[in-house]
């Protein structure tokens, strides 16, 4: 009976069978549209709504290390250092050597060097006393080691009683016997100062200098030299102009002074 119902109405069942498809089809298709959109939700949300993490702060110390750079003027050494437009200057010296001259201080007063300073003194000594009846005088030795004329260095030997005065100094007073005195008392004539001395006991001061010099490309020394005296260097005269215990300054024809140290132990 079933199949002959089928048979006979077999387009009615395929309609209700196509009917029942499209009504769940129907009822199924919010459903999925809905399914679709949060699916689509996602996607968008993990393409637009990625995680940011904060970015570092740039290094920028290099570019401005470059920028202070170029704010400081560049500076061509085109006489010392460079040789392109200034060659080397090449001299020989008495034995033959050849020596280079880079910067110009090689030769010339500047290579000078100061190998010793000696101090002069003058020294003032109680010699001896001349007793007499008409009375004493005291022999007093002047040595000046700084004088500018060799006779001037040479020590003089003068008398002198209890408040006379001469060109170097005037005697003030007598300590002890007269004849055998423990001290006598003079006042010097070119600074005022007064001193004492004895004849185991002289004054001495420091009255100048006086300096070893020496000139390595010629090895040229010259010794013993005064404020005054003349040295020659490439061709050239010096005087020397002043002489302490640390320092020689030469000046040239020119007027142009160059001072050169002394360093004990170099």
């Amino acid at each position: 009976m079933r199949m002959d119902f089928i048979k006979k109405n077999w387009e009615k069942v395929l309609l209700g069978v196509v009917l029942v498809g499209l009504l769940i089809a129907v009822v199924g298709l919010p459903i999925k549209i809905a399914g679709e959109k949060d699916e689509l939700q996602q996607i968008r949300v993990s393409i637009t709504e990625i995680p940011v993490s904060e970015i570092e702060a740039l290094d920028v110390s290099p570019v401005e290390a470059t920028l202070v750079r170029t704010k400081q003027p560049v500076r061509l050494d085109l006489t010392t250092s460079n040789r392109v437009f200034n060659p080397v200057t090449w001299k020989r010296s008495p034995s033959g050597q050849l020596l280079r001259v880079n910067t110009g201080d090689e030769i010339g007063v500047r290579a000078v060097r100061v190998e010793g300073v000696s101090p002069l003194y003058l020294i003032v000594t109680l010699d001896s006393v001349l007793t007499s009846d008409s009375g004493d005088r005291y022999a007093i030795g002047v040595e000046r080691q700084a004088a500018a004329s060799k006779r001037g260095r040479v020590k003089r030997q003068s008398y002198a009683a209890v408040g006379e005065k001469n060109e170097n100094f005037r005697l003030r007073a007598v300590q002890g016997p007269a004849e055998a005195p423990t001290s006598v008392e003079l006042e010097l004539s070119d600074t005022g100062q007064r001193i004492s001395l004895s004849k185991d006991k002289p004054f001495t001061r420091v009255d100048g200098y006086m300096a070893d010099l020496f000139y390595p490309p010629d090895s040229r020394k010259w010794t013993s030299r005064r404020v005054g005296d003349n040295v020659p260097i490439e061709r050239e005269y010096y005087n020397i102009v002043a002489i302490t215990e640390d320092e020689v300054v030469l000046s040239a024809r020119s007027g142009k002074k160059t001072s050169l140290k002394f360093k004990p132990g170099i």
